[in-house]
């Protein structure tokens, strides 16, 4: 499915591995240790113009669907307008190529939603620093699948996700930084999934360095 240098090889068989039994959850508890405190100051500064230009809270929270389905309440910066489930819709109705590219990748490349500042967060990952919360809580990890609403969950064709806990960052995102369909995900999260393990994790993570230093986040 990649080839090099892409971080996941595909044709790996899963196996139960100190790894997966626990080595996962120590590296993300390691990962937000060294991570929090630069984040935290980061968040607090940004904090300010997001609030004072961005509109609302500097953070929210959102349901999203976690390891065996169950729901959990994600942290991030925000980075678009207050009401904006009702400006996407109104949106779509009113632009028929906007729908269509919604049904299929479930984001679009000029959303009215996002502001300014939130525009600036997104391309440098830099609303996801609160999700350090999460992974500290065990809601998500450092490194999985993207994580998923539950209106999306019928436009899901596998079960690789459910049995993972949801990541800041994943294979599908330092593969196609939000170009592929949402469909493709799936494919993605399958491949990670018999892939996982302590390499594949330090790829994924060196990878999404170098996507954040080239400003390449949506």
């Amino acid at each position: 499915m990649y080839a090099t240098p892409h971080p996941v090889d595909a044709d790996r068989t899963p196996g139960p591995g100190w790894y997966r039994m626990g080595g996962k959850r120590v590296l993300d508890l390691a990962g937000v240790a060294l991570l929090a405190p630069v984040a935290l100051p980061l968040v607090a500064l940004l904090a300010l113009p997001t609030a004072l230009w961005g509109g609302g809270a500097p953070l929210f929270t959102q349901s999203r669907v976690g390891r065996g389905g169950r729901p959990f309440r994600m942290w991030k910066l925000r980075t678009m307008v207050p009401g904006a489930d009702a400006a996407l819709e109104r949106h779509l109705r009113a632009d028929p190529a906007a729908r269509r590219e919604w049904d299929l990748y479930q984001k679009l490349r000029h959303d009215p939603r996002v502001t300014p500042v939130g525009a600036v967060l997104r391309r440098f990952s830099l609303d996801e620093l609160p999700q350090l919360w999460n992974v500290l809580r065990g809601d998500m990890s450092l490194v999985g699948p993207r994580p998923m609403l539950a209106s999306q969950q019928g436009l899901y064709p596998d079960r690789a996700y459910y049995r993972l806990r949801p990541g800041i960052t994943g294979a599908w995102q330092v593969s196609d930084r939000g170009r592929g369909t949402f469909a493709d995900r799936a494919r993605h999260d399958a491949a990670y999934e018999r892939a996982l393990g302590l390499r594949t994790d330090a790829a994924i993570l060196l990878a999404t360095t170098g996507a954040v230093l080239r400003a390449t986040g949506t």
